[in-house]
Formats: C-alpha cells, structure tokens, sequence
C-alpha cells in the first residue's frame, strides 16, 4: 500500500505503471500533461518479475514525436509487446463516469479489453479512427456538395467503414455478453439488495452497417460528419431494471463502475492465463464501510497497489506499506 498526502504524486505513481503496459495514460491527456513543465522529454522505467523472467521496460515519451518503448533493452514497436509482460486493472474515484458518462467511456473499456485478449483485432479499432477521420475530413471539405468524382471517394471510405466497422462492432457485442455474467457476480457482492445486473451492446443503427450509411448519407452531407456506426454506439447497463446512467443513487452507480472493473480483470486473467497487476487509485474513499468491506473481499488474487491518503479500508491487510512524499517512497 502506498499512503501519501494529497498532491503527494499516488496518482502519478500509477500512471507510469500504466504508461508501461499500454504507452498511454489512463487520464486521456495529452503528452504535455505527463512530461515535467520546461522540458520536451520524459522517460519511464519499470522493473518486474513475470513468472522467472526479470523484465525491464522503459518508455522514452517526447513532445511532437512518437513515443519509445524498450523491453529488456531491446526496442518494441508499441504495447502489444509490453502487454505481454505487464497488464494493469486500474480502479479511481473517476470511475464513476463509467456508469453515469459519455458513452465513450463505456466504448473505451470494451476495446481496451480486445486491446488486451484480442491483439489481431486491436488493430480494427485504430482503422477505424483512421477511416473516421479521412471520411469526416472528406465531409467538410465537400460542405453540403457532392460531386460525381467526390461521390466515388465518399463510396470507397463508405465501404471501409462499413466492413472495419462491422468486425469492431462485433467484438464488442461478444465481449458484452462474456463480460455480462462476471460483473453480475460482482454487482451482486458489493450491492446485494439493488437487483439484477444487465449489459447490452446498442448499436447506433439498425440492420447492417452497410445499409445504415447509405441512408445516413444525406444526413452525413448536411452535417459533414459521420453520424452512425460504432463510433456512435452505447454499453447499457440497468440494475433492477433501472438505468444505471440516470435511475440509480450515486452509490449504486459506483458499485456498478467497480463491478465492471472487476469483471474486465477476471475475463483479461481467464483469456490470457496472466492476473493483471490490481491498481486501486484511492478507490475506497467515496465507498461506505460496508460496500468498502465487500470490495476488499471481492479483490481477485495477484499483486495489487492500493493508493491511499487516509486510513486503511476495513478489513485491508497490505503485506507492505510505503510513503510517498513530494514524489519519493520512503
């Protein structure tokens, strides 16, 4: 465990560790949120035992260029390879967004997993925003007017975001209904009186892809972007029968983040045959006593660090436990 006051750099502590497993960092900021102000450089080096292997892994993270990632010294050309020594379930206050958020939030735990167990498909979701952005960018320039040469570029980015489109959406869907059953078992630990715990992948159209885009052409012109395919789709979640976005207390709400956390963890060690490193942000000081006992006893088994500015958790037991002061363990 690592205790610290506020502002003591436990946040920072695991954003490295995470930038060291997918090279990005979990707040979704950019580069210049991450590198030390006045400077144009960082570099990030972790040490880790994966089963009798000694790893090492640092990532060089420049302003205006593509980051550096090495394994053991050797260079590596991006996460996949550092995924396969290093994976991360985090847990923070702000998870509560992922309950009650942008529908984003919920897309981005669903291809961080496949990111995760599906390596080949990782790559779809990075087409994907490729062909978004070529096909929004084709939108604005056309401004309402479409041309008979213009038409057949839109018609090739239209076929390519249908077909990309399909297999992301499809991934999704399936890894929806795997994730189901696992973060219902949570749920019902850590909030045993709010109900059934449910999951649906919503598309944003209806049929198939292909089908929607031609009749969102108009549409697409007018508003030059593109306003169906996965990009536009929602993980919905209910408990009781009441949407967990806008029916359920703000408590529940957590309990809900925290079970679909927990579930990406169990499916991520159940499909790779390797437990994530548990990385818990201050993740109990929002939580009553009793759903804080609850989570502690539904914390899967593995190496775990838990951040933390107050006291312990009931029932928390930490094999170790450091402090963090103005950035160093002591």
């Amino acid at each position: 465990m690592i205790r610290g006051d506020n502002g003591a750099g436990k946040t920072s502590l695991l954003e490295a560790l995470v930038y060291c497993s997918v090279m990005r960092s979990f707040r979704g900021v950019p580069k210049e949120a991450v590198i030390r102000n006045g400077h144009e450089r960082a570099l990030v080096r972790c040490e880790l035992h994966a089963g009798a292997r000694h790893v090492e892994i640092d990532v060089a993270i420049h302003l205006g260029r593509r980051d550096r990632a090495e394994r053991n010294r050797q260079r590596v050309d991006g996460a996949r390879d550092l995924l396969e020594v290093l994976r991360t379930t985090l847990f923070t206050p702000d998870d509560l967004e992922l309950a009650k958020g942008s529908p984003s939030l919920r897309r981005d735990i669903l291809d961080d997993v496949i990111e995760a167990t599906r390596p080949r498909l990782a790559a779809e979701r990075a087409n994907l925003d490729r062909i978004l952005r070529q096909r929004n960018a084709l939108l604005r320039q056309l401004a309402g007017r479409l041309t008979g040469e213009a038409a057949g570029t839109l018609a090739i980015w239209d076929e390519r975001l249908a077909d990309t489109g399909e297999r992301v959406a499809r991934a999704r869907t399936e890894l929806a209904s795997q994730l189901e059953p696992l973060a219902r078992e949570a749920f019902t630990a850590l909030a045993p009186s709010a109900g059934r715990l449910e999951l649906r992948y919503a598309r944003s159209y209806e049929g198939v892809l292909v089908d929607a885009i031609a009749k969102a052409r108009d549409d697409d012109l007018r508003r030059q972007v593109t306003t169906v395919g996965p990009q536009r789709d929602d993980l919905e979640i209910s408990a009781g029968g009441l949407d967990a976005r806008t029916r359920l207390s703000q408590g529940r709400q957590r309990c809900v983040a925290l079970a679909l956390r927990l579930a990406t963890h169990r499916h991520v060690t159940d499909v790779t045959g390797v437990t994530p490193v548990l990385l818990l942000d201050d993740a109990f000081s929002e939580l009553d006593e009793a759903t804080a006992r609850a989570l502690v006893n539904e914390l899967p088994t593995g190496q775990a660090l838990l951040t933390t500015a107050g006291a312990l958790p009931p029932d928390a037991s930490p094999d170790l436990v450091v402090h963090l002061v103005d950035g160093v363990l002591r």
